[in-house]
């Protein structure tokens, strides 16, 4: 299969398992990881439909975006404090903010550009010493700071799970879900409005991910490498 036919591939079983869960099919937002591909890959998963598109570096994302505007474009990557000016500047949501000091910054940026910047609170609900985020008990305090800064919105929480089991991803994910919720219950009107993201599931995990409330999936080998293999 090439990228257009794995793309469509991926959306219809995204719109299967939500059916199979309940959900609607929009409830859920498949993002294409396009890290590792050129424009041209780009291209073709445009031309099957995706919409939304990830990087995880910032060179990457400010090459792209301004390509194709008629995208979404996700940063997805570890937040370097010196580039946040370039990707605020070409970044729809950005879902790996954890430390206040990087929100500031991305307030002034946003600022500077006119406009309220989308972000994800990252959250380490496994514990793994390898990932990044915010510790879950320490996710309020930092998404209420967030929001009370005027050029960011905070949207939602996003966590990656350990890999190699799906029963523990699982477990991860429903651990996600339960602190949005115990978070959006404690936070003003407005703001909880807007907090209704939850971006967790890869390409291995992200049939568990939509199980237990997923509204982002990040899927990139299942898309754009033809040896991926389930």
């Amino acid at each position: 299969m090439n990228t257009a036919q794995r793309y469509r591939t991926v959306a219809d079983e995204v719109a299967e398992v939500c059916a199979a869960c309940g959900r609607a099919p929009g409830s859920v937002r498949l993002v294409a990881v396009s890290k590792t591909v050129g424009p041209d890959e780009v291209a073709c998963a445009l031309q099957a439909g995706a919409r939304d598109f990830g990087e995880n570096r910032p060179d990457q994302i400010v090459a792209k975006a301004p390509a194709f505007p008629q995208a979404r474009w996700h940063f997805i990557g570890n937040i370097q404090s010196r580039r946040i000016p370039d990707i605020v500047g070409a970044a729809t949501l950005i879902h790996s903010l954890y430390q206040l000091r990087h929100a500031e910054k991305i307030d002034r940026a946003a600022e500077a550009l006119g406009k309220v910047q989308d972000v994800l609170v990252e959250v380490n609900v496994s514990g793994e010493v390898s990932k990044s985020g915010a510790a879950p008990e320490e996710a309020h305090a930092l998404v209420r700071s967030c929001a009370a800064l005027p050029h960011v919105r905070v949207c939602g929480l996003m966590t990656m799970a350990p890999q190699g089991d799906l029963s523990v991803a699982a477990d991860t994910f429903r651990g996600l879900a339960d602190l949005a919720g115990e978070i959006r219950a404690q936070l003003p009107a407005d703001e909880a409005a807007a907090f209704t993201e939850l971006s967790m599931g890869m390409s291995e995990d992200w049939r568990e991910a939509i199980a237990c409330g997923a509204t982002i999936v990040r899927v990139g080998r299942a898309i754009f490498s033809e040896s991926f293999q389930e």
